[in-house]
């Protein structure tokens, strides 16, 4: 335990996902021995990042402005929407450079222990998205893991009765894995193998 400041920015890091004590202490300390401009840049990012960025009105991506650069692009294909759990996963798709589709961002994955349920995710937004009739094809691309399949089987059921072409990306994922850690070739070859869910 160490005084003041200094305890106070090792529980703020300590707070941060996938940072745990010993990481906290090791970045406070890093911190500590920076020069002051290299730490007041870091804080002005962060202030900056929480004051400029906003999550896009249409798919929920992040985004500057109340649309996201994907959105605005009039050469991408509008009739397919490629459903991912998180605005990282739309950057590893799009390093692929195989999907010409737009996005739609869950904002995570259904998973009853951590008592995330339908309705905390955006689905609502999906649904209305889906009923004006221009969308022909969905990709499921949540991640190839229990919440991830869950929900896809879940939206699968949910689509079903409007008639779409609903696909799951291929195999050549790990189970169990998170789509952001992926490279790009065995992305790539995921998106070309993708098939129909049939329930």
């Amino acid at each position: 335990m160490y005084e003041g400041a200094v305890q106070n920015l090792i529980d703020e890091l300590g707070r941060l996902p996938g940072v745990g004590p010993k990481s906290a202490q090791r970045i406070a300390f890093h911190l500590l021995a920076a020069e002051t401009a290299d730490v007041k840049r870091l804080a002005n990012a962060l202030v900056e990042v929480k004051d400029r960025v906003r999550f896009c009105e249409v798919c929920g991506n992040v985004s500057e402005e109340t649309e996201c650069r994907i959105c605005r692009d009039p050469r991408r294909d509008s009739a397919v929407i490629c459903v991912v759990e998180e605005s990282k996963d739309v950057v590893a798709i799009e390093r692929t450079r195989e999907f010409r589709g737009r996005y739609h961002v869950l904002g995570g994955a259904i998973s009853p222990i951590e008592g995330v349920g339908p309705d905390d995710l955006r689905i609502r937004e999906l649904m209305t998205r889906l009923s004006d009739g221009q969308v022909t094809e969905l990709i499921l691309a949540t991640d190839p893991n229990l919440e991830g399949e869950a929900t896809a089987t879940y939206l699968a059921r949910l689509v079903k009765p409007m008639g779409l072409k609903v696909t799951r990306l291929a195999s050549g994922l790990p189970v169990g894995g998170d789509l952001e850690y992926a490279d790009e070739v065995t992305l790539g070859r995921a998106f070309e193998g993708r098939r129909n869910l049939e329930f």
